[in-house]
């Protein structure tokens, strides 16, 4: 089963160390890295960065932040709504609420509030 949280946390961390921690709790909740977008136990994102647009690797993985799918995800852009309903995409510079009015029927209908 599926199950996604979206949290907000301040930080001083640079990303690269953000990015460190993320992938040191991943590690301790058994994360396994096998194929590109197989199912996962865990998978933990940077959604944004104060607003800036951000890219770097770090231990062979990349990191794009904001990630360039973000924008047709709804179990992205729903719990980031309730979260901060002024968000814009730092990148396209469209407000959230244009991005959830994009998404197909199908995708509005596929989450639920739990």
């Amino acid at each position: 089963k599926f199950i996604n949280v979206v949290v907000e946390i301040s930080t001083n961390l640079s990303p690269e160390d953000l990015a460190s921690v993320l992938i040191f709790i991943e590690k301790k909740l058994e994360r396994k890295r096998n194929q590109k977008n197989e199912p996962r136990t865990c998978d933990i994102d940077i959604i944004d960065y104060n607003g800036k647009i951000i890219n770097f690797s770090y231990k062979n993985l990349i990191f794009n932040v904001p990630h360039e799918k973000l924008i047709y995800r709804n179990f992205v852009l729903f719990p980031l709504f309730e979260i901060e309903k002024n968000w814009k995409h730092p990148l396209k510079k469209t407000k959230i609420q244009d991005l959830m009015g994009k998404l197909d029927n199908s995708s509005l209908y596929s989450i639920k509030q739990i």
